[in-house]
């Protein structure tokens, strides 16, 4: 493998993991106080644009990647806007332990 191939899949793989944390916070805490949802929007426009690109050449390293950022990107930009009860409960989905601990926890305050 060549350094610019090796470079193309590290970026790649940069790429389509730097929204995880962000995603796997959101999931976890409920909290997009700090997310600008107008930035979030761009962004998801920016990668469907991408991704038709990347369909529209048959370019699958682009297609590949941009679609994996397009859907993580957009779990952010929904989980943005949605209101507290609708994020509570696609991230109750997605963690339910978290629900099950939070109940727990609101049970003992109210024992207490």
């Amino acid at each position: 493998m060549n350094a610019v191939t090796l470079i193309g899949y590290l970026a790649t793989v940069c790429s389509m993991t730097s929204f995880t944390p962000q995603a796997w916070k959101i999931i976890k805490t409920r909290d997009t106080g700090g997310i600008s949802a107008p930035m979030y929007g761009i962004t998801v426009l920016g990668f469907a644009l991408w991704l038709a690109f990347g369909m529209i050449k048959l370019e699958w390293p682009i297609i590949i990647t941009n679609g994996v950022c397009l859907l993580l990107s957009a779990f952010i930009f929904t989980m943005t806007v949605l209101p507290r009860d609708e994020k509570d409960a696609v991230a109750d989905v997605l963690d339910p332990d978290h629900q099950r601990a939070s109940r727990t926890q609101q049970g003992n305050k109210r024992s207490a």
